[in-house]
């Protein structure tokens, strides 16, 4: 917003070349609204800017663009600039830079890392992609259980300047090893005299650097933490997870669910950045698989070719029919999709699921059913356009619409799960592909009500 606000401003500074007023302009905002007005502005002016930051002010903005701008600016920077920033960077926002680089540009880049940077990352980028190792950062501060609070506080003021945060101090033993963490106020309301074991309880949560990200976010969701702590197997405390960054994983995530449940293949890059071919080899696929599924009602009609032609009033009911199944079966697959990914409905509630989905089935396609019912009948007062019939038709159309929403419910409902049971993403049960497994079903249960109730009439 703020880039929108003040861009043509911006540009006029450029344009005119007075650095002077375009860095008054800009050093009084925020890293995050600078970051986004750097992000709204043509590449080159992008690194026009950037480079007249102060130093401090532009190592923050540059944890703040996203992974395309980070990597324009660097290359417009010279050496020891790009250096400093990458020096200065956070470990966890430097590593989710890096990943983003081919390998031979990551060689380069961390050839201008000091020894000690150098060595954090290359030991952050060993953790396999997506697991929390790869967004913990080893900025921390760690205490041990025998020191006084006054211990506490002065270490704190002597090395807490470099700590991604310090809402939580974490104990350790001489090895290195998590004993708890303790929120800052405690050390704040105690005694100065108070010993560190007098007031921890042992009683932390902690993540392992080899567990999916995905997983990390459940645990904060759960326990309500700014910050969480990563071990390795035997214990020892490796670095920090915070909020910041399971934010970023959930949106991700999010993204990558509702992109599968349109019914194509997650995108690896922002939708303007997919090459026009590698956009179509996401969705083709899928596209693919609909289609042969839908070749299969062909299939199911053809079985009722002779109804067809006897009756052709029950062709103009078929598009009905088959969209308010897959209507139904879109809305329940995406509420349970939804459900499961929040964690509401695990599989151990698919009998309530059922028995839920089983009542909202009926009721409503008893809702659509009677509709259909009375728009039929309410037509045929004034006019004949559904023939002498009509009450017979009313009635096919009522029970096929109750059936297949019914039907369509039940799917919707339970295809992830299943999914889920066979070890598999419930995101994969796409809207697309419930619809298009109930449209066959729906027309099958439809001819079949037809046969029923309009043989010896119109058929």
């Amino acid at each position: 917003m703020i880039g929108n606000l003040i861009g043509p401003e911006i540009k006029e500074l450029i344009h005119s070349r007075n650095f002077t007023a375009l860095r008054e302009v800009v050093s009084d905002f925020s890293p995050a609204d600078i970051a986004e007005l750097i992000t709204d502005l043509h590449d080159e002016d992008q690194a026009v800017v950037f480079r007249l930051l102060p130093h401090g002010l532009a190592t923050d903005v540059m944890e703040y663009l996203d992974a395309d701008a980070q990597q324009l600016v660097l290359k417009a920077m010279g050496r020891e600039d790009a250096a400093r920033i990458l020096n200065d960077m956070s470990a966890d926002d430097r590593t989710a830079l890096l990943e983003e680089l081919p390998g031979s540009a990551v060689a380069q880049l961390l050839t201008l890392l000091s020894p000690e940077e150098r060595a954090v990352a290359q030991a952050l980028l060993n953790y396999p992609e997506g697991s929390v190792g790869r967004l913990m950062t080893p900025d921390f501060i760690a205490v041990r259980a025998n020191w006084t609070i006054g211990e506490v506080l002065g270490y704190i003021r002597s090395h807490g300047s470099d700590s991604e945060t310090l809402n939580v101090i974490y104990v350790t033993d001489e090895q290195g090893r998590l004993i708890d963490s303790v929120r800052i106020r405690e050390f704040l309301l105690r005694p100065l005299e108070t010993r560190v074991e007098d007031i921890h309880d042992s009683g932390f949560i902690a993540l392992a650097a080899t567990e999916e990200a995905g997983v990390a976010v459940e645990r904060f969701k759960k326990y309500d933490r700014n910050s969480l702590p990563v071990i390795d197997f035997e214990g020892k405390l490796l670095g920090i997870v915070t909020v910041d960054d399971m934010l970023d994983v959930q949106e991700e995530e999010a993204t990558e669910d509702i992109q599968k449940m349109g019914g194509m293949e997650v995108l690896d890059e922002p939708y303007m950045e997919v090459p026009l071919l590698g956009m179509v080899r996401k969705r083709a696929p899928w596209l693919v698989v609909l289609f042969l599924g839908e070749m299969l009602t062909t299939v199911a009609l053809s079985q009722y070719e002779h109804e067809i032609q006897k009756a052709a009033l029950l062709a103009m009911f078929m598009p009905l029919i088959i969209s308010s199944g897959g209507n139904s079966g879109s809305q329940a697959s995406t509420l349970i999709i939804r459900a499961m990914a929040l964690g509401e409905v695990h599989l151990r509630n698919w009998w309530e699921v059922i028995h839920r989905e089983l009542f909202s089935g009926v009721l409503l396609g008893g809702i659509l059913g009677l509709v259909g019912f009375c728009w039929i009948e309410g037509s045929s007062l004034f006019s004949s356009i559904y023939g002498p019939h009509h009450f017979l038709l009313a009635l096919t159309v009522a029970f096929a619409l109750l059936g297949v929403v019914l039907w369509g419910t039940l799917t919707g409902s339970m295809l992830p799960m299943i999914l889920r049971r066979c070890g598999l993403d419930p995101a994969a049960s796409s809207a697309p592909f419930v619809a298009t497994l109930v449209d066959v079903t729906g027309l099958v249960l439809y001819f079949s009500l037809a046969v029923f109730f309009l043989k010896g009439t119109v058929l």
